[in-house]
């Protein structure tokens, strides 16, 4: 009953406290691709850790002294029964999850584009750039086959050609590295976790990262002082559900375009770390729980 108990508990602290915890330090922000990466790690981790521990906990119930119980008693078929049902829940609960995320993520964005060529012009600075008759600073993208980027005529006002030159590198840099991909998958991995067991650390911090990382590629597009300048500008408007935008997270993003460290060790401690997660408990309890189980059943 050790391997059950075990995986229970990793993917219950896999769930929550460990991703609250990690949500508050510092350190992975400088090195926002791999933090990425320890993200991914930890949702799969969990997962992968709840799904053992219901496989590992229904087999022990029908096994007696390291071979199969010809004849359990009722209450531990019934057991191991509930224990392969939640396992199956899981399962199931996490494929339905992304199913649904991607159609209604989808069906928000085919109809938010819709209306945006409806409303907005084209403009002289890309085939996919659009621009809303509209005062207040905006400047976000509807990633996608068919995307877009949607500034304000506010925006254009108020941003020098340099400022706005870096503020279309951020904006193509989401389409370009499909960061909305990121995103959806943690949303749908946030959606099937039960709510009791739910935490928005993982979506929360994945959202600031994939920003930071379409400001890396903008900073080295088109320098830091311009899209410095230009965050501060535009920086108070959020984007519209379903796209993705410049305006969030202002402070941290300001605050790192002040670093200039490379975070190196930033990444290769969360590389080690996302290794350490996934490879550590199955190398430690699954395998040698699924070797037994082969043994037993064979």
């Amino acid at each position: 009953m050790t391997t059950p108990l075990l995986l229970g508990l990793i993917g219950l602290a896999l769930a929550q406290p460990v991703p609250a915890l990690l949500a508050r330090m510092e350190w992975p922000y400088r090195a926002p691709r791999a933090a990425v990466v320890l993200w991914q790690a930890l949702a799969l981790a969990a997962i992968l850790a709840m799904v053992g521990a219901g496989l590992s906990a229904s087999l022990w119930l029908v096994v007696h002294e390291g071979a199969p119980n010809p004849a359990p008693d009722a209450w531990r078929v019934a057991l191991h029964v509930a224990f392969m049902a939640l396992t199956l829940v899981v399962v199931l609960r996490t494929a339905w999850s992304m199913i649904v995320v991607a159609i209604e993520v989808r069906a928000v964005r085919r109809r938010h584009r819709t209306l945006v060529d409806l409303v907005a012009s084209r403009d002289a600075a890309g085939r996919s750039v659009r621009i809303l008759d509209a005062p207040e600073p905006l400047a976000y993208c509807l990633p996608g086959m068919d995307a877009r980027v949607v500034l304000s005529r506010g925006t254009l006002a108020s941003l020098e050609p340099s400022e706005l030159e870096a503020v279309l590198a951020h904006e193509r840099a989401h389409l370009r590295a499909r960061h909305d991909l990121v995103l959806d998958a943690f949303t749908a991995l946030h959606r099937a976790f039960p709510r009791v067991l739910r935490s928005d650390a993982a979506l929360d911090s994945t959202r600031v990262l994939v920003e930071l990382l379409a400001d890396d590629h903008a900073r080295r597009a088109s320098g830091t002082t311009p899209l410095a300048r230009a965050l501060v500008k535009i920086g108070t408007q959020p984007a519209p559900a379903g796209t993705l935008g410049a305006t969030t997270t202002l402070v941290r993003r300001i605050e790192r375009l002040e670093e200039d460290g490379k975070g190196r060790r930033e990444a290769a401690a969360c590389y080690l770390t996302a290794a350490l997660v996934v490879l550590g408990p199955t190398i430690s309890l699954a395998v040698p729980w699924m070797s037994s189980a082969w043994a037993t059943l064979s």
